[in-house]
């Protein structure tokens, strides 16, 4: 079934759901307001990223009716990202503990879990282990960690979106050449319905996307990772070197942050991007640097992986190293007073 012709319908959808978000949040005064936590430095309208949940999620059930997408695909991405984003419109319009937000989250990783099947095997260096209920327990975190990390990452205009988009068309092109053209249809959904947005929150931003938005993308990203695991291991390999920029710069901000005792949970400014946008000024660069990122760098080794035999744990290890030393470089984890000059 050709469903072509929704992927501009779900763009101009988000876009004008943006539109009328933006009108909302500034006529309501629903405003990020710049604070020393922040990246920005005028109040912007916030909660953009609710026209992404829409969007999506009205596409998916409608391939669902039109029996494009299989009843457990709707309910795991579905299920899981409708919960997720429920969880961040409710942060955003207020305040709920971390421990109860955490507990929500592991709710939609076992949710989504339980209907793709849990975790497959997984292929290591030629070797394959079927870790059986230990390999859900690991997907279940993978889950947790990969939304929250996008919340951590959704620091600065259009950084969000940007990955999103070239981490799910990179995903489609790979489907493509290998000749797994029946999981386009998802990953192009998603990548329209963030582009629809992406146009409101291209530096400089007029809308953010918030929590709901974030949150909602991390654990889609996930779910379709896993989703494709199911078809090859080497596709789950390369959505990890997709995800490379936000999955090192997030991880190994943390691992500082928890070796100097920081409270982990607490906003802060020492990722990787934050101090390079600082350093340089504005968030363009940075932004169009990520970009450039996936195009130039991940993608290739993505595509070695899935064409020319490379293994997947080696070419992950291979794209990441490079963004290790661009996380030194950028003192991700480093104390920000302790950085400054």
């Amino acid at each position: 079934m050709n469903l072509s012709w929704l992927v501009p319908v779900v763009v101009l959808a988000a876009f004008a759901m943006t539109w009328l978000l933006r009108r909302y949040a500034l006529a309501r005064s629903i405003m990020d307001i710049p604070n020393a936590r922040s990246s920005h430095a005028v109040p912007t309208p916030r909660g953009g990223g609710v026209a992404i949940v829409l969007a999506f999620l009205a596409a998916l059930v409608g391939m669902a009716l039109l029996g494009a997408v299989s009843v457990d695909a709707l309910l795991a991405l579905g299920g899981a990202s409708a919960l997720i984003a429920v969880i961040g419109f409710m942060d955003d319009h207020g305040h709920i503990a971390a421990r109860w937000r955490l507990i929500g989250h592991f709710v939609a990783a076992i949710w989504a879990l339980f209907w793709l099947g849990g975790l497959p095997p997984i292929e290591v260096l030629g070797v394959e282990l079927d870790l059986a209920w230990v390999g859900g327990v690991l997907a279940a975190f993978y889950l947790v960690w990969l939304l929250n990390l996008y919340n951590f990452m959704d620091g600065i205009d259009g950084i969000a979106s940007v990955e999103a988009i070239c981490a799910c068309m990179g995903a489609c092109l790979l489907y493509t050449l290998s000749g797994h053209e029946q999981l386009i249809a998802l990953p192009l959904l998603l990548a329209g319905a963030v582009l629809g947005f992406l146009c409101w929150n291209f530096p400089p931003a007029r809308i953010f996307m918030g929590d709901a938005g974030s949150g909602f993308l991390g654990i889609a990203l996930g779910v379709l990772s896993l989703q494709a695991a199911w078809v090859s291991f080497d596709l789950f390999w390369c959505w990890l070197i997709l995800l490379g920029v936000f999955i090192v710069d997030a991880t190994f901000t943390l691992i500082k942050r928890l070796i100097r005792g920081d409270k982990v949970y607490e906003a802060h400014r020492s990722h990787a991007y934050q101090f390079a946008s600082r350093l340089y000024g504005r968030h363009l660069p940075v932004t169009l640097a990520v970009l450039a990122l996936n195009v130039l760098w991940l993608l290739p080794v993505a595509l070695c992986v899935m064409l020319l035999g490379l293994d997947g744990a080696i070419g992950v290890v291979l794209a990441y190293l490079p963004l290790i030393v661009l996380a030194i470089r950028y003192r991700a984890g480093t104390l920000e007073l302790a950085s400054t000059n």
